[in-house]
């Protein structure tokens, strides 16, 4: 097996139980899991491939996003979705998102993908939930492969259209007795449960307003009959949604989320912006999982996730970018900031959250959202995912005595360095994996023809 030692780091974050910062650290990874970690004297000098970082980089654990839609790079900046909260947002977009094709889906995943490598991202969920004109999940799940992220593929669906009280339109909903048996399909063809799996699969009716409490029950029964697939959807993103579950069930977001069987370890729910006290105290009691979307509730005017309070509860949190029409971008590391600023204005409290317990949310926090122990922290045996990022950048000057908590105190963009699996997918800024010009000349294209045509 193929070795890559890693050495002369100035400082390694390694997320470990212990939380070690080590100086002038090394890891030596063996083809795709780290074998060690410590200083570069304590470690081999040789391997397979080495990277000598010069003292001049800060390696991280690689981070976790736990929300996202990629098509939705295809549709940035719509003007007539610009200024809409999010059920506006949806109406305007739907329109659009019904000529997407398969084609659509791959490039616009492999562009969502590559956002979020450069800016640190190592695993990632898709939450792709409509499937007009031939697409398939497949064609997201191939696109994926060839870029070299860790993914959680989510299969997404909306069942309940406008002449049944949902949402979308009627034309991009799909059968209920469809979608589950897609969903066995895709599972049994795709779900790797084994330890650093590269693919896994999750389960993801859209939301309380696009399909119904039988399709979230029967999904939730279906993904509990296989090892390790989870379940994902939407909950109290804003008011509007509060209103819709009182209208439409009677129930808050959390009281629905719970009758339907949508609390426990295996749930994750994207924003939580609106959810109850009494939700927050079930979900930290239940292992329920959050993927925090700051920046798109923030460009929704959602409002702004309690996350302190969720941790305080002990809700398993995670960072996610979500849609990149939400956003309108994919970068990580910038959420990862605004989540720590947002943080502390909603609480009008300067010590709400620190630096470091935000790194822990965009790492450790993702990957016990996603259900992993074998990504977001650095030790051995864990999976060789990890970042480094150059200290000599114009946004560290004058912030050497802490370096930590510049990555997030400091606006960082990109990482210069990214391994997935022991494998380079950034190497000193640049994407490996992937002619990036090009795709972004065929993911333009494509996005005029979805706009214009």
């Amino acid at each position: 097996m193929a070795t890559l030692l890693v050495k002369n780091i100035h400082t390694l974050v390694t997320m470990d139980a212990a939380r070690r910062e080590i100086r002038g650290a090394a890891i030596l990874v063996r083809d795709h899991v780290i074998e060690q970690i410590g200083t570069t004297a304590e470690l081999p000098s040789t391997a397979d491939e080495v990277l000598d970082l010069g003292d001049r980089h800060v390696v991280l654990p690689g981070l976790v996003n736990t929300h996202h839609h990629f098509f939705q790079t295809l549709t940035r900046v719509i003007p007539a979705a610009q200024d809409c909260d999010l059920f506006n947002w949806l109406q305007a977009l739907y329109p659009l998102w019904s000529k997407l094709t398969p084609e659509g889906v791959q490039v616009s995943a492999q562009t969502a993908a590559a956002e979020l490598m450069l800016s640190g991202c190592t695993t990632a969920s898709d939450h792709l939930y409509l499937y007009p004109n031939g697409c398939k999940l497949d064609d997201e799940i191939q696109a994926i492969a060839e870029m070299g992220l860790r993914f959680h593929a989510s299969r997404g669906s909306m069942s309940l259209g406008e002449s049944q009280g949902g949402l979308p339109p009627d034309a991009l909903v799909e059968k209920e007795t469809d979608i589950l048996k897609d969903s066995q399909r895709l599972i049994e063809q795709y779900h790797d449960n084994s330890r650093h799996a590269m693919l896994r699969m999750t389960l993801a009716p859209c939301s309380p307003f696009t399909v119904s409490q039988d399709l979230m029950r029967e999904s939730a029964a279906l993904a509990r009959s296989y090892a390790g697939v989870r379940l994902h959807t939407h909950l109290a993103e804003n008011k509007s949604d509060v209103t819709y579950s009182l209208e439409n069930y009677g129930m808050i977001p959390g009281d629905y989320a719970e009758s339907v069987g949508w609390l426990g370890e295996d749930v994750w729910h994207a924003h939580c912006v609106q959810l109850s006290d009494d939700s927050l105290f079930k979900f930290g009691k239940t292992g329920t999982g959050v993927a925090h979307c700051p920046c798109s509730n923030m460009r929704l005017a959602s409002g702004i996730a309690p996350i302190r309070k969720m941790l305080d509860q002990g809700v398993p949190v995670g960072l996610g970018v979500d849609g990149s029409a939400s956003n309108d971008g994919g970068n990580l590391l910038q959420e990862a900031r605004m989540a720590f600023l947002l943080g502390r204005v909603r609480d009008c409290d300067a010590s709400s959250l620190t630096a470091r317990q935000i790194l822990e949310v965009a790492t450790l926090g993702g990957a016990r959202v996603l259900g992993r122990d074998d990504i977001g922290y650095l030790a051995p045996g864990l999976s060789a995912d990890f970042i480094a990022v150059n200290i000599d950048r114009p946004q560290f000057a004058g912030a050497h005595h802490d370096l930590v908590a510049a990555m997030i105190f400091c606006p960082v963009h990109t990482v210069d360095y990214s391994f997935i699996n022991g494998r380079k997918v950034v190497d000193q800024g640049q994407l490996t994996p992937i002619d990036l010009p090009l795709l972004i000349e065929r993911h333009n294209r494509i996005a005029a023809e979805l706009v214009t045509g």
